[in-house]
Order: structure tokens, then C-alpha cells, then sequence
């Protein structure tokens, strides 16, 4: 596998990035052979599918790490990834740091809800201060091995102190040291067009597509139209996986087979297809004596 490709230099293009959702190695797998260029880790969805809970900060810094050490151990593409509070304060954040750049990560991820969070677009949200914020934002970069693992910088200020709180959060988080920039769930495509308008011009800025959620569902050409170098789209994928299970565990359950809905999923050889089982065979072979 070949190293990652620079995310600072591939920001810096006009052309938005699109980074899907990805909760484990499979669905990594399948993001990098649908030809993405990177990937996004979300907390959200590794809290869906790992633990079976919502989004209300119970995934650990370990379970996170482990998850994202083997998403690294298949992909070569740049992984970001969901740091959520740091779990904890700014002495947590660095541990946090230290441990995903070790596993894979290319970007990471920091928000200033307090700690436990919960998803951004949930209400009933609270925020730490901007001092305390910017100290973890600096305690961050001063833990990272290297300048090419960004830090993308959130704010949920809008839900809680406002839009234009937000904007003024969002310049202070730059100021402290941040890479990237996300203003959460913004409510409309006007509030989208100012964070670009106002923050566009001194970091790439990364938009949250969560569908059902409060931003307007943009495609990526209108949102690079607005100003944004990067668009997510983390949940996605589990909310497609878990409308198919439901219809594939009520037609095994109805039928008793799964011939109804055969056209519907991969056979053996088609999934072997796609995890390269072939291969990998045929490496291991290459190591077993007489083989080199």
C-alpha cells in the first residue's frame, strides 16, 4: 500500500473534496474501489454500528483508535477523522492526537461541545468557552508528529449562542492554530454562503451533508460553487446499511431463504471479489517454502 496523498495540498485546490462516511475496513475498502480520494471516520457512525447507540458521546478514544487502525491496515487513502471533544480536556486532546496520528490519521477532527457530546445535529447542545477551545486547538498541534496531519477545528455555536457567534468562534479557532474549518449545522443556504463569505478566504472550510438533519441537503458542486473545499457525508452509509438489513432480515424471515432477495446482495464470490481474496491467497503463497 502506498502512503497517503498530502490532504494540505489537496484542500488547496478549487475542486471541493468529497469524503464519505466510512465505519469500518469493508466500507473503507468500498469507498477507496468507488474511487474517492478520501475518506471521514465518524464518531457517529462508529457509535451506530460498533456499540448500537446513538450519538451522544460513549465512544472511546480506544474504541475510536482501534476502529481507525484498521481502516488504515486496508486503505491508502487519507483518512479523516472524528475527535469529537478530544474526550476530555486539552491534556486527553493530545492523547487523542498522539494515538490517531499513530493509527492512520491524516486529519483530525475537534469540537468545543463540553464533554460527553452529542451529535451537532441534536439539540440541547452546550459549549465549552473559546479560551478553553483554543487551548485544546493548540495543545493539538503541539502534539502532533508531523505539520501534514491537519486539525479541522468545529463549532456547534449556532445551535447554542448563535450564527453570528459562531462566525466569531470559528475566526478565533483559526487564530489558535486550526487547518480546517467546520461551522456546524448551519440552517440555510444564506447562512452556508456568509461562513464562506466571512471564513473562506483564510482556511478551507468543510461542510456536514446529514440527511433529515438541519443544513439543506446541497450536492457538492453547489457547496464548492459557496466557497467549501470539503464537503462529508458521514452517516450515509449506515443509514443505507441499516434500510437494507431491515428489508433483508424481514425477507429471510418471511421466506425462510434468501433467494427473494438474492438480486440484492452479493453472492460468496462477488464479496471475495471485492476483498481481493484471491490475491492476498496468492501472496501468502509467495512466503510458504519453495514459494519465493
Amino acid at each position: 500500500m502506498t502512503a497517503p496523498a498530502s490532504l494540505r495540498d489537496r484542500l488547496a485546490r478549487s475542486e471541493i473534496l468529497v469524503a464519505p462516511g466510512v465505519f469500518d475496513a469493508l466500507t473503507a475498502l468500498l469507498a477507496e474501489a468507488a474511487g474517492f480520494e478520501a475518506v471521514y471516520m465518524s464518531g457517529a457512525s462508529v457509535a451506530y454500528t460498533r456499540l448500537g447507540l446513538p450519538d451522544i458521546g460513549l465512544t472511546t478514544m480506544s474504541e475510536m483508535a482501534n476502529t481507525l487502525c484498521l481502516i488504515r491496515d486496508r486503505i491508502a487513502l487519507p483518512i479523516i477523522v472524528d475527535g469529537d471533544t478530544g474526550f476530555g480536556n486539552a491534556l486527553n486532546a493530545q492523547r487523542m492526537t498522539r494515538l490517531y496520528e499513530r493509527a492512520g490519521a491524516n486529519a483530525i477532527q475537534l469540537e468545543d461541545q463540553t464533554f460527553p457530546k452529542r451529535c451537532g445535529h441534536l439539540a440541547d447542545k452546550s459549549l465549552i468557552s473559546v479560551a478553553e477551545m483554543c487551548g485544546k486547538i493548540r495543545a493539538v498541534a503541539d502534539a502532533r508528529a508531523s505539520d501534514e496531519t491537519l486539525i479541522i477545528a468545529r463549532t456547534d455555536a449556532i445551535a447554542v449562542e448563535g450564527f453570528e457567534a459562531a462566525l466569531d468562534r470559528g475566526a478565533a479557532y483559526l487564530d489558535a492554530g486550526a487547518d480546517a474549518l467546520f461551522v456546524e449545522a448551519p440552517r440555510s443556504r444564506e447562512e452556508l454562503a456568509r461562513i464562506a463569505t466571512s471564513l473562506g478566504g483564510r482556511a478551507p472550510l468543510m461542510a456536514n451533508m446529514v440527511e433529515g438533519g438541519a443544513t439543506p441537503d446541497l450536492r457538492a458542486d453547489e457547496l464548492e460553487a459557496l466557497g467549501f473545499s470539503l464537503v462529508i457525508f458521514p452517516g450515509g452509509i449506515v443509514r443505507a446499511v441499516a434500510r437494507t438489513a431491515e428489508e433483508y432480515y424481514a425477507s429471510l424471515r418471511r421466506h425462510g431463504s434468501n433467494q427473494p432477495f438474492g438480486d440484492r446482495m452479493l453472492d460468496f464470490r462477488g464479496l471475495n471479489d471485492r476483498l481481493g481474496t484471491d490475491a492476498m491467497i496468492a501472496l501468502g503463497r509467495g512466503y510458504e517454502p519453495g514459494g519465493g
